[in-house]
């Protein structure tokens, strides 16, 4: 018995963890197969570089700051600047440009006498031959010594941009995943999210250029007209859910019927081109960043903590399962069964309608073909997060570590150069993968087992006895 008990909990670790191990591995690998030399740049490299200066040189040496003329190396030759002449150290001049620039300066100066102890760079101009041959050809500089940052290695994967990047790339699909959840939950799907994405963005963007002001709309202007593509995307939801409900047609094709019609009336709005009269000020929640982290992936985790509470704390989260698992056994317990299945439909819709907003936001414009084959990854993010297709079973954690699994393996093939077709058959595959550990996670391990004897079955009646 306690043997029992000890798998049964090895299981049940494993069904609740074992895709955010998955995760973990994954990130592991790719921070594996993507470990380079890195080369500090920017305000980190300057404060680096700064701190080595000052250990190594006394107050007061001369320093030439050599930089590109990029917003980048500009950045760095300000930092460091600011930080040499806080350590005492005496910036000489700081030159921006091209190599014949760097060596006009050093002309400049060997012409008039005056001493050079360091030539700070970053990388990029440290390899400069004219910086390089500096010491020999202006000896009367006193043979100045050329410094850059320090290199180090770490993984290209887990660089602080790069991070932020997957999450905010997911950030759509993880939002719309939240209403797909719900949808499989009970036991549905939904085709039509990807066209609603398309249709949200040129139904907002639309208002806002025709009645919300356009390029000169203010943020209540926006916000109405965002709210007003959401409602229409969430209506769209209700009448797919209203077709299942009433008329008993099958998800299926309910959703891929409205999903031809919301591409339709997407590219019918927008008469098939893009709509970018929105002023600068749209794109702050697609863009924008508040404490750091992109307004998007704020907006996205505090959905999955309100759908976090929703699934786990009420009633309707219990509703929902209970339609899944047994939607006539459900209703005989007094479940509104219908009020519950369109409530999952209009959520995913209106769900659907704000990532269309995001969006839109991210790239400051709408389009009917905004969200093409979008459908098909957050199903893909909601199955590999371990929800059932069958109904029933899920979990909306699962489904952001479902969309973040998807997200990472996309962007580790990106890293390591795996060209996009190929990225297409590995998420199939993913996806196939993700489905049989479902069916076998609910029939069990040992259903291949049993499948044996029944075809020996069919054998001699002295088989049958030998079996026994």
């Amino acid at each position: 018995m306690p043997r029992a008990n000890s798998n049964s909990s090895l299981a049940r670790l494993f069904t609740d963890y074992g895709m955010l191990v998955v995760l973990l591995l994954l990130g592991a690998f790719f921070s594996a197969v993507t470990l380079e030399e890195q080369h500090p740049a920017g305000i980190a490299g300057a404060r680096a570089l700064a701190g080595d200066i000052a250990r190594e040189f006394k107050a007061g040496a001369p320093v030439l700051i050599v930089v590109r003329e990029t917003r980048e190396d500009a950045d760095f030759a300000a930092e460091l600047a600011s930080r040499l002449q806080a350590s005492g150290q005496q910036v000489v001049e700081m030159v921006k440009g091209q190599p014949s620039d760097a060596r006009q300066a050093l002309e400049r100066m060997a012409a008039r006498g005056g001493r050079l102890a360091v030539i700070a760079c970053n990388q990029t101009t440290a390899n400069w031959t004219a910086l390089e041959e500096a010491p020999a050809a202006f000896p009367g500089l006193g043979h100045p010594r050329l410094v850059r940052p320090r290199s180090y290695r770490w993984p290209n994967f887990l660089k602080p941009d790069n991070l932020l990047n997957i999450a905010n790339q997911i950030a759509v699909i993880a939002i719309v995943a939240i209403g797909m959840t719900l949808v499989i939950i009970t036991a549905g799907i939904d085709l039509s999210v990807g066209s609603l994405i398309a249709l949200s963005a040129v139904i907002c963007t639309l208002l806002i250029r025709e009645a919300g002001g356009g390029e000169q709309a203010s943020a209540t202007g926006m916000t109405a007209c965002s709210l007003a593509a959401i409602a229409v995307c969430g209506l769209v939801g209700l009448f797919s859910g209203a077709m299942v409900t009433l008329f008993a047609i099958p998800s299926f094709i309910a959703t891929l019927a409205m999903m031809l019609v919301a591409s339709g009336l997407a590219f019918i709005a927008a008469r098939g081109q893009s709509i970018y009269q929105v002023p600068d000020s749209f794109i702050w929640l697609g863009r924008g960043s508040t404490f750091g982290l992109p307004n998007a992936v704020l907006l996205m985790l505090f959905l999955y903590a309100a759908a976090h509470f929703l699934m786990t704390r009420t009633v309707l989260g219990r509703y929902l399962y209970a339609v899944g698992g047994n939607a006539e056994a459900a209703r005989l317990s007094g479940v509104p069964v219908k009020k519950v299945l369109l409530f999952a439909y209009t959520a995913c819709g209106a769900l659907a309608g704000l990532g269309g907003i995001v969006m839109a936001s991210q790239l400051k414009s709408g389009a009917p073909t905004y969200g093409q084959m979008y459908e098909l990854y957050v199903i893909a993010a909601v199955v590999v997060g371990g929800a059932s297709l069958s109904g029933g079973e899920g979990k909306v954690l699962g489904t952001l570590i479902g969309a973040f699994i998807i997200a990472v393996i996309q962007n580790g093939m990106n890293l390591t150069g795996v060209e996009s077709y190929t990225q297409k058959v590995v998420l199939g595959l993913v996806i196939l993968g993700a489905v049989l550990l479902d069916i076998l996670k609910r029939r069990g391990w040992q259903y291949l087992r049993r499948e044996r004897p029944s075809i020996i079955e069919a054998g001699s009646p002295s088989q049958k006895t030998k079996l026994r």
